[in-house]
């Protein structure tokens, strides 16, 4: 039945084997385009290891060739990523394409790779070998998605400070999917090599690059079957060009482009995403004492948390922050307020381990301050925090939201979830019923199945809290979380707060909602023009004449309304 289809069907396979190495990338939000210089060193290093006859009298020889072209390509990955994973976007984009075109010419000029001539090489790869590959690549995809290290590919992509701050290792992830691109390009190259017979440097050029993106753009980069379905359509195009009748050159391009501008403006999802809409509802995880065991003890009330002495951050010549000696205890509601740039967010900022402060020192939980490692160090010590403008990721749902939250109290799944260990479905179970618990506390269950976008501006304030409160926090940073909420909404938040304290869990308030901050905070801090200018309990600091006059505002009896 497939006879004279063998060619196109092999196609399709290499196109979406070499569509999944940007797949990998895409999906943690970066544009890589190195693809095609990790394949090539792979495909010319693999002749120097597979054998001219079959293994064990039947067995393709390839089988030598694809770990040995997988650790090149990795490797290669390796090592250019080390100085240009510091790079985004467009930037990242530029410097692998220079990493590529430098494989090529390297190639093309040197002696053992026979130069512009090439290589021959005997044909082992057949379409049914293809295949195979392309399943065990589509299987290790499918198991990645639900796992943890799947979701926090998926929080890089949608946002890098919120996930550094969920606790998630922001450099080693996009590492992890560098690496893994390209020993899935290494992959690609040697099967290139073994099914055209012939390995030339111009074989692994820009256009190449080119194929690969736009196939795992146009399949789409959110389901794990994207690179197939896009691969089959491309691939598929000329065919059905062909049996038109259409011969002109301009044809294949032209339609190509077209369809790559649909799905850029109006399913940035890709063709693939047309077969996964229809998902089914999330299935409900009910807590029990088995899902939330385990989780670390809160420290005992009084407990110091942190300690800043002296803490400044300056930028240039402004002074954002200056001589802050605060200390704050376990269990308490600290509160802070004070005017626009009074340098709130960004003492918190420093708290969270966003920035380093510039001068001063301190300690959150036993993290130094301006130590190396980012604010998933501190997501780890038991920091977590909300934005003061929301940062929630908008492609996942409510419920995979708050499963990032869990990141820093859930164990590694992936490995075992490709084995299908009982442990792995234990884990995920766990970090599931965790995340429900946080929405049936913040009120969003119900909810759980929507994207943030269909939330209203005060469930999103509460998305971020539940998606906060799901890391176990030992200090939980609010950044003014009130802003844009009603008084009832308002009211139910700050009753909130005060039973997230009677929890164990220390809250550090920023906000600007006074009444709520007086009645809810234990302790409160004023701060202006990045200093302290007030501290103690809050009705006392509320009187205080410089307080008043730098923040509060005073009646007509030059008394604070909230007194």
């Amino acid at each position: 039945m497939l006879a004279g289809y063998d060619t196109l069907i092999t196609t399709i396979a290499l196109g979406a084997i070499l569509a999944y190495s940007f797949h990998v990338v895409l999906m943690a939000g970066q544009l890589s385009l190195g693809q095609a210089g990790f394949a090539s060193l792979a495909a010319y290093v693999s002749t120097l290891v597979v054998p001219a006859e079959p293994l064990f009298g039947s067995l393709s020889p390839v089988l030598v060739g694809l770990p040995v072209g997988a650790l090149v390509g990795a490797g290669a990955a390796f090592v250019v990523g080390l100085p240009v994973l510091r790079l985004r976007g467009v930037f990242l984009a530029i410097a692998t394409i220079a990493f590529g075109e430098m494989v090529r010419v390297a190639m093309t000029n040197a002696e053992w790779t026979n130069g512009a001539l090439g290589v021959r090489v005997d044909k082992w790869v057949t379409f049914d070998f293809a295949w195979i590959i392309v399943a065990v690549l589509a299987y290790l995809f499918w198991r990645l998605g639900p796992s943890r290290v799947g979701r926090a590919f998926a929080a890089v992509r949608e946002d890098e400070l919120a996930a550094g701050s969920m606790g998630v290792n922001v450099v080693r992830t996009r590492m992890t999917s560098f690496v893994a691109s390209g020993a899935i390009a290494g992959v690609y190259g040697v099967l290139f090599a073994y099914f055209f017979g012939r390995i030339t440097p111009a074989a692994f050029d820009f256009s190449l690059m080119m194929d690969g993106l736009v196939t795992a753009v146009l399949g789409g980069y959110l389901v794990f079957f994207g690179p197939v379905l896009g691969s089959g359509f491309l691939t598929v195009v000329p065919e059905i060009q062909s049996a038109l009748g259409l011969d002109a050159g301009w044809v294949h391009p032209l339609v190509t482009s077209l369809l790559l501008l649909a799905v850029i403006l109006f399913l940035p999802g890709g063709l693939s995403s047309l077969l996964a809409r229809r998902r089914p509802a999330p299935r409900r995880v009910d807590p029990d004492g088995t899902d939330l065991a385990g989780l670390p003890p809160l420290p005992e009330p009084g407990t110091a948390v942190a300690e800043l002495r002296a803490l400044g951050k300056s930028y240039g010549a402004v002074q954002a922050v200056r001589e802050i000696d605060l200390e704050i205890r376990s269990g308490e509601i600290l509160g802070v307020i004070g005017p626009n740039g009074a340098g709130k967010t960004t003492l918190v900022n420093m708290i969270s381990g966003l920035e380093p402060p510039t001068s001063g020192e301190g300690e959150v939980l036993g993290v130094a301050l301006g130590s190396n490692g980012g604010a998933h160090r501190f997501a780890q010590a038991g920091v977590s925090r909300t934005f003061q403008h929301s940062k929630l990721f908008d492609r996942l749902t409510v419920l995979d939201n708050v499963l990032v939250g869990t990141h820093v109290v859930s164990r590694p799944t992936y490995l075992r979830r490709l084995l299908w260990l009982p442990s792995a479905r234990r884990d995920e179970r766990r970090a599931r019923a965790l995340a429900w618990a946080q929405l049936d506390r913040v009120g969003l269950a119900e909810r759980a199945h929507l994207r943030p976008g269909a939330l209203s501006y005060g469930d999103q304030r509460r998305l971020e809290i539940a998606r906060a409160l799901a890391a176990h926090p030992t200090l939980l940073i609010l950044d003014e979380p009130a802003a844009g909420m009603n008084h009832v909404e308002a009211a139910e938040l700050a009753a909130l707060i005060k039973a997230l304290a009677d929890d164990g869990i220390t809250v550090l308030l920023i906000e600007h909602n006074v009444r709520m901050v007086l009645d809810t905070c234990t302790r409160l801090v004023v701060m202006n023009f990045g200093e302290v200018i007030a501290a103690g309990r809050p009705r006392e600091v509320a009187a205080d004449p410089k307080v008043v006059e730098a923040y509060l505002g005073a009646t007509e009896t030059g008394e604070s309304e909230y007194v």
